[in-house]
């Protein structure tokens, strides 16, 4: 399997766990999803993700050899702590903001790749 094929599956993964952790009832209602702005400095993402972990989102999966460490960026990291941190806060206005550097996507980011059978990926 090419490299860029199973890093790109195992971020969508990723983000399909992090609804999976979350009560049914929210995950009913999960139509909207927190994300690293691509413009946001390293540094920014960084302090954010940092906070973002000390203050209710499961980190865990982040850690190396964890399910979601790869693709190991820090764009990558922040949007699943983001959006794990966003989910359990039951998506409440303000808890997508982490100084700037997140934003509320409205389409799935697990659905933004298309996985081709000849191991290529095409992101949409």
């Amino acid at each position: 399997m090419a490299p860029l094929f199973t890093t790109s599956l195992s971020l969508a993964i990723c983000f399909l766990i992090v609804l999976g952790t979350i009560n049914s009832d929210t995950a009913v209602a999960a139509s909207t999803w927190c994300v690293a702005r691509s413009d946001a400095s390293t540094l920014a993402l960084q302090t954010a993700l940092d906070y973002s972990c000390s203050a209710g989102a499961d980190c865990l999966p982040l850690q190396a050899n964890g399910l979601c460490f790869l693709p190991n960026t820090i764009q990558a990291h922040a949007s699943y702590a983001f959006n794990s941190y966003y989910q359990r806060k039951a998506m409440s206005p303000g808890s997508c903001d982490f100084s700037g550097t997140a934003t509320v996507a409205q389409s799935d980011p697990s659905k933004l790749y298309i996985f081709e059978p000849s191991d290529h990926i095409i992101i949409m």
